[in-house]
């Protein structure tokens, strides 16, 4: 019974983005063409990944820069969180909200280092969590990054601040105000976690300003092995 509630609990997480998301002209959500697929193969989606192309969907975005001009956006993620996705980046353009680059992380020759530096907004990588064979929410496209140069991934190692992208460090101080900073009063931060993901800047013994996942029990009923 338990399994039942929270099956049908994860189910209505992931589908409310599809409940009330409709395409409309720049934005939608397609599978991995064999074209798409021949951008990201021995990239994103390295010769031992694991993760169907299947469980991924390809999304067109559009988003507005900090000076209001309109670029075409595109991001790979997860089947499950695709509508989310949708909607989030459709009321982000709506209200304005700047997002500096929407691209695949390919195009950057999968280097996450490499994007963030750029400012790129992205989802899937695929790769292991670090000594283990558990694949990353990235890896699994059901984690989404945002305007990551001034979002940084702030960790404190034997006494010294670990950031990433290397170059972010004035970035690192949140009592500062910046474009493009991401904190609880910002739109994208309300309406990820509306939708249900939790946010790498709530974390307490690391920071990741840039970042939103879906939680470890929806991940978990998902892929239970």
């Amino acid at each position: 019974m338990r399994i039942m509630v929270a099956v049908l609990l994860c189910c209505i997480v992931l589908s409310a983005g599809a409940a009330f998301a409709e395409e409309k002209e720049g934005f939608s959500v397609s599978e991995i063409t064999p074209e798409i697929f021949a951008r990201i193969k021995g990239k994103s989606y390295k010769d031992n990944c694991t993760v169907p192309l299947s469980e991924l969907r390809y999304i067109h975005v559009l988003h507005k820069d900090i000076d209001g001009q309109t670029h075409e956006g595109e991001i790979i993620c997860n089947t499950y969180i695709a509508y989310d996705v949708l909607d989030i980046f459709m009321k982000l353009y709506e209200a304005g909200y700047p997002i500096e680059k929407v691209r695949l992380v390919d195009e950057y020759d999968a280097d996450d280092e490499t994007s963030m530096r750029d400012n790129n907004s992205s989802s899937f990588n695929f790769r292991f969590i670090s000594h283990t064979t558990k694949v990353s929410k990235h890896g699994r496209g059901l984690a989404v990054d945002i305007n990551t140069l001034y979002n940084p991934y702030v960790k404190e190692v034997n006494g010294k601040l670990n950031i990433e992208p290397a170059t972010a460090g004035e970035y690192t101080d949140r009592t500062k105000e910046f474009p493009y900073k991401i904190d609880t009063e910002d739109l994208c931060y309300k309406l990820f976690t509306e939708h249900g993901f939790e946010w790498g800047g709530n974390w307490k013994t690391v920071k990741d300003y840039q970042h939103f996942e879906v939680p470890d029990d929806v991940v978990r009923i998902l892929y239970p092995n």
